[in-house]
C-alpha cells in the first residue's frame, strides 16, 4: 500500500516541479495514512505537511480529492489481507 500511495502522490505533484522531489512530504503523508481515516482530515494534514515545505498554499479541494485516493487504496490493502 505504501508504494501503490507514493506513486499517487509523486503523480499528483501538486505544485508541477516534477513527483521525484515530494519525497519526505510523501513520507509524511503516508504516515498519517496509517492514522486518519477521515479524508477530510487527512487532506487538511496533506495542505499542511505541503505548505510547510513549500510555503504555497493548495487549496483544500485538491488535497481532498487525493485524500480520498489514498483512503480508497489504505482499505483496498485491508481488504486483500
Amino acid at each position: 500500500m505504501n508504494r501503490r500511495a507514493a506513486r499517487v502522490l509523486e503523480e499528483w505533484d501538486p505544485y508541477s516541479i516534477g513527483g521525484d522531489l515530494y519525497g519526505s512530504e510523501i513520507m509524511e503523508v503516508i504516515a498519517q495514512l496509517h492514522v486518519l481515516d477521515d479524508p477530510s482530515d487527512l487532506a487538511k494534514q496533506i495542505q499542511s505537511i505541503y505548505q510547510f515545505t513549500f510555503e504555497k498554499w493548495i487549496p483544500l479541494e485538491h488535497c481532498v480529492a487525493i485524500s480520498y485516493k489514498l483512503l480508497a487504496l489504505k482499505y483496498e490493502a485491508k481488504c486483500i489481507i
